[in-house]
């Protein structure tokens, strides 16, 4: 007799029904538990053939607005519960698979894709110098529809690990009887707890909620992706991962995307840079003096002890040295977020992630070179990846911004000196661009340092510009435009940032999303090339962003993902006529209207060439909790990104 691998989710999710019945019924009384199940009984009925759906309609006619709403809370309670199940039974079933040697490997795991990629012929230098190269970054994003509280998804997680601990086979009768006692009270908490924010949240405090991912599950989440990566590698390929290599690698808009949004002000740019650099510090912190009580051994390498003196410890004495210098660079983090001022270099804190990585290396040179090898490739080897994916800042803020804001800021530049950019054609705006970024943009320049008598919107832009300029490296990842539709506005952004002093200049990425605006990206994208100031600017390198929601509303979903479709076909031609390698950006949501679906399938399905060994995509709202809050489940998708990439790069549907 075969077992169904899905009745522990059956039984999960029967269990947490029960527990919210008991809980509708303690807070409701019998009339509201009585009324769910009455809706719950028509509805099964109507959907076996058993009742026509005007017996449904009538019995939701019949309850009051009251009663209506308190059903509706149950059910949507209960479909909460059941994903929380169903996300617990993704991380049994990745058990199962891992735990049974004689069951084919999951599907898009490591080991499934690597086997696949090798029958498929695929030379083994290539695989691996493939796995080593590509370049995958997951930029966070919030959105007006996740609506859910901080205290509400904290609640589920502790329900999810409650589940996770009752498969255990090991439990006492009165450890199993404690386990649904703290389930039914956490799910009478759930139902007493109001589920919607009264108040609007503030960009800051999506930024900070952006920051729970990092903290809770992909700090740890990174290092045991590489590791099972690096051992998968091994595996198929007899190679390693070299050091410093980061294949996946995070940014946000929390905080930078001001398209739209009034309320992302310079100053709140400067601040969500600030809060992440002070995370990375802390987590960084953290880790150093979980590694410094590690490493108790008195031997090490003439070199360590050159650095140290002739210690009894000399790992904890260096390492104590990184510890107070993380806890300097924290504190001054802090003042800062007290009286924002620019980030200076300094011997006291940490300003480059290769003053981080230096003594950890040399931590870790010593131990090999000891005999101590085990030691080396444990905590110390899981620090040292980390620091090529969160570098100092955690995450790298993108800032993103409407073209007609660029337009109206450089109007008003050139205004002061008798010019209407704004009335001018596309091709002479071109050449006034070119010959300002030709000649080290003395107009522009010029107004960047004095920003007096501008109105808000162009200030603001001119602001924003400063503020990159002045932020410390590696805050920020890309600049996007929104909108984008000619080569102006891209050669605009480019002048912004020269003259403000944008050092280095951070990457232009134009935004195509409407279907006209998609249908001329290729044509957009022609004329830049040809301009020999640009093709030196983006040294063979041009990341395009595709937009799946205004697509989706200007001409309807089909529609949509064909215009997409053609669209990245055609960017990719014209990328290649040129000798331009091409990163597409996905502005993916969760909802199918905004470009949602599986991970693997949806990269699996773009037009072969488009994803050569890289891949930008947006994460939305509800879909950072979804992928990312429970440990496995962030693995996995780190994994399911990592596979999907690889499969599309060689081979191509």
């Amino acid at each position: 007799m075969t077992t169904d691998p899905h009745q522990p989710l059956q039984d999960d999710v029967r269990v947490l029904g029960a527990l919210l019945g008991d809980t509708l019924r303690r807070q409701g009384g019998d009339a509201l538990f009585e009324a769910v199940e009455r809706v719950r009984t028509v509805s099964k009925e109507v959907r076996n053939g058993q009742a026509r759906f005007e017996a449904l309609r009538q019995t939701l006619h019949d309850l009051s607005t009251e009663d209506a709403m308190a059903v509706a809370r149950a059910f949507a309670h209960f479909l909460g519960l059941a994903n929380i199940a169903e996300q617990h039974h993704r991380t049994r079933r990745r058990r199962d698979y891992q735990r049974n040697p004689d069951t084919p490997p999951q599907r898009a795991s490591f080991e499934d894709s690597l086997s696949r990629l090798r029958a498929a012929g695929i030379p083994l230098a290539t695989l691996a110098e493939r796995v080593t190269t590509q370049r995958i970054e997951l930029v966070l994003t919030a959105h007006p529809t996740e609506v859910v509280r901080r205290t509400l998804r904290q609640k589920q997680r502790h329900i999810a690990e409650l589940l996770a601990l009752g498969d255990r086979p090991d439990l006492t009768e009165p450890e199993r009887a404690e386990r649904i006692r703290h389930l039914a009270e956490e799910i009478a908490a759930i139902w007493l707890t109001d589920e919607i924010n009264r108040e609007q949240p503030s960009p800051l405090d999506e930024v900070r909620s952006g920051m729970v991912a990092f903290e809770q599950t992909l700090w740890d989440a990174v290092p045991r992706h590489l590791r099972a990566l690096d051992a998968a590698l091994q595996s198929a390929t007899g190679q390693r991962l070299p050091d410093g290599i980061a294949p996946i690698r995070f940014g946000s808009w929390m905080g930078g995307d001001r398209d739209g949004n009034p309320n992302v002000t310079p100053e709140v740019t400067i601040r969500a840079c600030l809060l992440a650099r002070w995370m990375a510090a802390d987590l960084y912190a953290r880790e150093v003096a979980e590694l410094r009580a590690e490493l108790s051994m008195r031997t090490a390498s003439q070199e360590l002890l050159g650095r140290v003196g002739n210690a009894a410890e000399p790992y904890r004495v260096l390492l104590r040295q990184v510890g107070e210098r993380l806890e300097r660079t924290r504190s001054h983090v802090e003042e800062l977020l007290d009286s924002p001022a620019p980030l200076t270099p300094s011997e006291e804190i940490y300003t480059d992630p290769e003053e981080l990585a230096e003594p950890l290396r040399l931590c870790f040179r010593s131990l090999e070179e000891t005999g101590a090898g085990i030691i080396a490739h444990g905590r110390l080897l899981d620090l040292l990846r980390r620091i090529p994916c969160f570098g100092l800042t955690l995450v790298r803020l993108d800032l993103r911004q409407e073209a007609d804001r660029h337009t109206a800021a450089l109007d008003a530049i050139a205004r002061r000196s008798g010019l209407s950019y704004m009335d001018l054609p596309e091709e002479e705006r071109q050449r006034f661009l070119l010959g300002e970024l030709e000649g080290d943009a003395p107009m522009t320049r010029a107004a960047m340092t004095a920003t007096d008598g501008f109105d808000g919107e162009v200030a603001d832009v001119l602001q924003t510009m400063r503020v990159a300029a002045g932020l410390p490296g590696g805050s920020l990842g890309a600049y996007v435009i929104s909108m984008a539709s000619q080569p102006s506005d891209i050669l605009a952004v480019e002048l912004l940032q020269l003259a403000a002093g944008v050092q280095p200049p951070l990457r232009v990425v134009p935004l195509f999303e409407t279907v006209a605006d998609l249908r001329g990206a290729d044509g957009c994208l022609d004329r830049l090339f040809r301009v020999p100031w640009y093709q030196r600017r983006i040294g063979g390198h041009q990341e395009v962003m595709i937009g799946y929601s205004d697509s989706a509303k200007d001409g309807g979903r089909l529609a949509a993902t064909w215009e997409l479709y053609t669209a990245q076909e055609r960017v990719v031609s014209v990328c290649g006529k040129h000798g331009v390698r091409v990163t597409l950006f996905h502005g993916r949501g969760g909802s199918v209207g905004r470009g949602g679906g599986p991970t693997h399938l949806a990269i699996q399905s773009q037009p072969p060439g488009s994803v050569d060994g890289t891949l930008r995509v947006t994460e939305q709202g509800e879909m950072i909790d979804s992928k990312f809050s429970l440990p496995a489940i962030a693995e996995r998708t780190l994994e399911l990104y990592t596979t999907a990439v690889l499969e599309a790069t060689l081979m191509p549907a």
